[in-house]
């Protein structure tokens, strides 16, 4: 995993319980911290953070991502305005990840193991595919709710199949009322 994930993981942790909270959980994970942007870090170490986290504050692993995911949004925002600018919703975002922004970030960061999603339509809805190692779908559907905030929309999201529960993908169910 690339080390821009921890930084802004660090970014998010810092904000929401404040800069000796991630000490703190580094010394619990068993982590020196020294994450470049550019770097790369095995998946192992992300997973200690966020179930030291989890620890801490008493919440499932899979709420910490999803708050990760959505406070990660405006500091992504601050990093690649332009992936936001040429956007203009939410939606259209989504849909240019596999096409637009995971093509860009793995420019910017050589070695990048960005997730390819399969999307299913519908008018007012859209189900993103998920199969990826890493299993990080909280962290996708947290994604989805800083977009939603970002771009002042209300989505609905659902998990109706995820891999943690034993299913093959995960298909997260966005719907726009």
């Amino acid at each position: 995993m690339k080390g821009v994930i921890f930084n802004i993981v660090e970014e998010v942790v810092a904000a929401a319980y404040g800069p000796d909270m991630w000490d703190h959980l580094l010394g619990q994970a068993g982590l020196d911290g020294v994450y470049t942007s550019v770097g790369s870090y095995p998946d192992a170490q992300l997973e200690a953070l966020v179930a030291a986290a989890s620890g801490e504050t008493g919440l499932p692993t899979s709420d910490m991502l999803r708050i990760i995911g959505r406070h990660a949004i405006p500091r992504l925002n601050d990093r690649f305005p332009a992936f936001f600018e040429n956007a203009g919703d939410a939606r259209t975002f989504i849909l240019g990840l596999n096409q637009i922004i995971h093509p860009e970030v793995r420019k910017l960061y050589a070695g990048a193991g960005c997730p390819h999603f399969h999307f299913t339509l519908a008018e007012r809805a859209v189900t993103l595919g998920y199969n990826s190692p890493r299993r990080l779908c909280h962290l996708a559907e947290g994604f989805v709710l800083g977009l939603a905030d970002h771009f002042g929309e209300t989505i609905a999201v659902a998990q109706p199949a995820c891999m943690h529960a034993g299913d093959p993908t995960c298909q997260i169910a966005l719907g726009w009322s």
